[in-house]
């Protein structure tokens, strides 16, 4: 089976962590057939940045091996061009996409790379599949809002990371439930793992009696990293040990440095980290922290637990999912003294770090199985429903 997956969340030169889930679904699925990778992404004029995350020229040089991979880029500006970056972004992948001739494209993100993807792979005649992430398809504004119905609808069959994403699909925007499958993320256990706290302090330089909390992700506001950062700093009235350490990047880097230069907040920026990094830091750490507003299959939390450590999180989208009270805490959104109180909570609490790595044995090849069994069911409607078509 030949599969074009269309996704702008794919790693890129400057940005070496991007869509880290979606890279190991398909690294995984290109042992299973032939896939290649159109990665398309929003190309803004200097003057005119978007505010929303950090842009990153794909540029050259990033080494992916096993990944068959082009970056297309089409030009975009910030709100403005969002009514029209689907079909942008389809003007953008249609001669690739026409030149490898796939039976089934597969998309990641729902707007604009799956709009793009469902109108090219229509007018290819190829099958369409649909992979919904979370914010995606908790989309606020009515403009991208109402372009993400059509694709969800007309999706052959639409991946979703969390039975709670496929909940929202039907109930939000009316996708067939015969044609939804929940195919949660994985856990690559030969990088997250248990192992022992000193070595890796002493490798990222953290003291022996600290109680550190870590955060790893992109440095966003929904990601209720404002929230946290206050709380850590209320919390070190009863904790004085604590500290937290920010792995990632993002537009609130910025801000966060700034806070970060007061010792009162006991914040240290670490920038983003490749995975066996990551590794580190949760090996490090004495809790892993992810309070955001909106989650889909929150993968840092999978690799948190993978790691033998406890989390905490709010009770949004997927979370609950994965998260319960053998293995963490969670506490309300945006509440600030509720996040002091549930990080505190969980400091004081023992903890089996071999209970917690063991909740999770879910690999990438088991991901991207359940993928290929999607594309093949997608793939047979398809071409029953092309057949069955009049003349």
């Amino acid at each position: 089976m030949r599969i074009l997956v269309v996704t702008s969340q794919f790693p890129i030169a400057g940005e070496p962590t991007r869509g880290r889930p979606i890279l190991q679904t398909v690294r995984e699925l290109s042992r299973l057939a032939e896939v290649r990778v159109l990665s398309p992404v929003a190309r803004y004029p200097r003057w005119a940045q978007p505010r929303s995350y950090l842009f990153r020229d794909p540029g050259t040089g990033i080494e992916l091996p096993g990944i068959d991979v082009e970056f297309v880029t089409y030009p975009a500006l910030p709100a403005l061009s969002r009514p029209f970056n689907g079909r942008l972004c389809a003007h953008a992948i249609a001669r690739p996409a026409t030149h490898f001739h796939p039976d089934v494209v597969l998309a990641y993100w729902l707007y604009p790379d799956a709009w793009a993807a469902r109108r090219v792979a229509r007018r290819i005649g190829a099958a369409f599949v649909a992979g919904a992430r979370g914010s995606d398809i908790r989309v606020r504004d009515a403009v991208s809002r109402a372009l993400t119905k059509p694709v969800v609808r007309d999706a052959d069959r639409l991946l979703v990371v969390s039975t709670d994403l496929g909940r929202l699909a039907v109930a939000d925007y009316g996708a067939d439930p015969a044609r939804v499958r929940v195919i949660a993320n994985g856990c690559d256990a030969t990088v997250f793992h248990r192992r022992e706290r000193g070595p890796a302090r002493a490798a990222n330089g953290v003291a022996d009696d600290a109680e550190l909390l870590l955060y790893v992700g992109r440095l966003v506001a929904e990601k209720g990293l404002r929230e946290l950062v206050e709380a850590v700093r209320a919390l070190r009235m009863t904790h004085p040990c604590a500290q937290l350490v920010l792995v990632g990047d993002g537009p609130l880097r910025g801000e966060l440095e700034t806070l970060a230069a007061d010792p009162a907040n006991g914040l240290r920026l670490a920038g983003a980290q490749p995975p066996a990094e990551v590794a580190r830091w949760m090996a490090a750490a004495n809790l892993i922290a992810l309070p955001s507003w909106s989650e889909g299959h929150p993968n840092v939390l999978v690799e948190a637990l993978a790691c033998g450590r406890p989390v905490l999180s709010c009770p949004v989208g997927g979370v609950p999912e994965v998260v319960d009270a053998d293995c963490g805490v969670l506490v309300p959104p945006r509440d600030t003294l509720a996040l002091a109180a549930g990080l505190g909570n969980a400091l004081d609490r023992a903890w089996d770090e071999t209970a917690l790595s063991a909740r999770f044995s879910r690999g990438w090849d088991d991901v991207a199985r359940d993928t290929l069994s999607a594309c093949r069911e997608a793939h047979a409607l398809h071409s029953s429903s092309t057949i069955l078509q009049p003349e």
